[in-house]
This record gives structure tokens, C-alpha cells and sequence, in this order.
């Protein structure tokens, strides 16, 4: 029969181990530093106030680090637009446009100072910028098509509601 590998009569030799190798103890590590200490060097002060200033460092970047990280955020309000519950579709559609418009302005303003920044670093952009442009426009002529073909729709169902 043969043996599992970690049997007791395998480990056996765990038991005379220590934990720390035979030369060393905690009693002897304590007794090295002591007399490092004893003795008279001109470097072993700065040495040890910079070794405890690097440490200092260190914990403390991370006690902070770790502080902004969880510290719970002040409580902020959002207020939401509330909208009539008797707004017509034509209504919203309409404002669909007009949200889509602002974005629009917004996101141009957005890339011009990226563009300014891509131009102080050296990232060559406008041929990116010229594709993009182009897929962005046929986008957003395809959308307001479609938002003007709804609107008519809507228009259309509002009238036929009305007597």
C-alpha cells in the first residue's frame, strides 16, 4: 500500500523545527540592535531618523489616501424638473430637440478646449476631428429627421383629438 504524501510519519520532523532558524532568537535580535545602538558611528542617528521619517512618510500617505477615499461626501441636492403629467407629445419631442441642441453646443465647447490642449501637447487631431465631425452631423441630421417626422406624427394625432 502506498502512503499518502502528508501523513504523520512524514511530518514528523515539523515537530524539532523552530520558528526562527536556529542562529537567530528573538533574544539575540534584541541584543544585536542594543549593541548597534551601543555603538559610537556618526552615521547611525541620521540614518535612523531618516529610516523613521521614510516610515512616517509612508503610513502617513496612507492613512490619508485612505481617509479621502472614504470619507462620506456632503450631501448634495439634485433637483429634477417636474414636468406636467398633461404635456402633449409634440411638447416633448420639441424639448427632446432643444435638449439635443444644447449638447450639441456644449460638446463643441468641450472639444475646443481639448483641442487647445491637444495643440499645446503636440496630438495631431484635426483629421480625427474632420471624420468625426462628418459621422456626427450625419447622425444628428438622421435624429432630427426622425424627431421631425414624430413631431409631425404627434401633431397630426393632437388635432385629430381635439374638436
Amino acid at each position: 500500500m502506498i502512503e499518502p504524501f502528508a501523513s504523520w510519519r512524514r511530518l514528523a520532523y515539523m515537530d524539532d523545527m523552530a520558528i526562527f532558524p536556529r542562529p537567530v532568537s528573538p533574544k539575540r535580535a534584541a541584543n544585536d540592535l542594543w549593541g548597534y545602538f551601543r555603538e559610537n558611528r556618526p552615521h547611525k542617528w541620521p540614518l535612523l531618523g531618516l529610516s523613521a521619517a521614510i516610515t512616517y512618510v509612508i503610513i502617513w500617505a496612507f492613512i490619508v489616501d485612505g481617509n479621502t477615499n472614504t470619507m462620506p461626501t456632503r450631501n448634495k441636492i439634485i433637483y429634477v424638473k417636474s414636468w406636467d403629467a398633461n404635456r402633449s407629445d409634440a411638447a416633448v419631442i420639441l424639448q427632446q430637440k432643444m435638449d439635443i441642441a444644447r449638447y450639441e453646443v456644449a460638446l463643441s465647447r468641450s472639444q475646443k478646449d481639448m483641442q487647445k490642449v491637444a495643440d499645446m501637447v503636440g496630438i495631431e487631431w484635426r483629421e480625427d476631428a474632420a471624420r468625426n465631425s462628418a459621422k456626427r452631423k450625419e447622425a444628428l441630421t438622421r435624429i432630427n429627421a426622425m424627431l421631425d417626422e414624430r413631431l409631425a406624427k404627434a401633431k397630426q394625432a393632437e388635432e385629430a383629438q381635439q374638436p
